[in-house]
């Protein structure tokens, strides 16, 4: 039986790109971790078989400890990935709103459903919490209380839900990676991920290496960088790119970038998303 870590407690976002991730996979069983570190202790110790990380959300960008993770990590790969919609929803024990006197939420969530707060709780005292998911245990106790969170944690924790897809942005998606030793099988498409370093800051220092992909008829999905953490102004630059590292074109490509650059590192070749999350 498989099992998968994920930023817990239970009913977190993560936690519901994890299950999604365990119907691909099978029968799963789910670890909550206490921290995005610990979800990668929790595989190298094989109490997890994969780990759930957040990348990227469509509103916030990038979760840059992912990021620096990723990079830092010497064994384990990308193996999957899972995009999931983000859709709020106001869970509450209350019947109605003029009941309500207090809402709870990770600060993100409440700043995703500002325009709903504003305009049907105007005056209701308004608590933060560390996840979602908390938030809905706490609103399951009080009679008088609401939480902002997904429909998936309102149902783990049995919170009526009174109003859904209360955010302000309905366009909200957060990309999950998944994280193993075991390299995916499957049919594709796939996708890599990757991150380099230009051997010197100068003009078309970028532009060199990147031309290589684009000559090949190589897509890149995504670019983004990173300081190097050394010295100002010296940056990591992670992509995304189609096709699978161990094979053509995309290998012919690595191969030409690998004396090219002074960083290469390849992070995983894996099927492209499954999204998930309808409201």
């Amino acid at each position: 039986m498989k099992s998968v870590a994920y930023l817990g407690p239970e009913g977190t976002y993560s936690h519901q790109a994890a299950v999604a991730w365990g119907s691909l996979v099978g029968a799963v069983t789910f670890l909550p971790a206490d921290s995005l570190p610990d979800v990668i202790q929790a595989v190298h110790r094989g109490e997890g078989e994969a780990g759930v990380l957040p990348l990227e959300n469509s509103i916030e960008g990038s979760v840059n400890l992912t990021l620096d993770l990723l990079l830092e990590e010497p064994e384990l790969r990308i193996i999957g990935e899972v995009v999931l919609e983000v859709h709020h929803c106001l869970a509450t024990r209350a019947q109605q709103l003029a009941r309500i006197e207090e809402v709870w939420s990770h600060p993100h969530a409440l700043a995703q459903c500002r325009r709903f707060l504003a305009e049907n709780l105007p005056g209701v005292r308004v608590c933060t919490v560390n996840s979602t998911a908390e938030a809905m245990r706490v609103a399951a106790g009080r009679e008088k209380g609401a939480a902002i969170g997904s429909p998936f944690a309102a149902a783990l924790y049995r919170v009526p839900v009174l109003y859904r897809a209360i955010e302000d942005y309905p366009g909200n998606k957060t990309r999950f990676v998944i994280i193993g030793r075991e390299a995916p099988g499957g049919d594709g498409p796939y996708k890599t991920s990757l991150v380099l370093a230009v051997p010197e800051n100068r003009p078309g220092g970028l532009y060199e290496v990147l031309r290589y992909f684009a000559e090949a008829g190589i897509n890149l999905t995504r670019i983004e960088s990173r300081p190097t953490k050394k010295e100002l102004g010296e940056y990591l630059f992670f992509l995304d790119c189609e096709g699978h590292a161990d094979l053509q074109p995309l290998s012919g490509v690595l191969a030409e970038l690998k004396p090219r650059t002074a960083l290469l590192k390849v992070l995983g070749s894996y099927p492209c998303h499954r999204e998930v999350g309808r409201p």
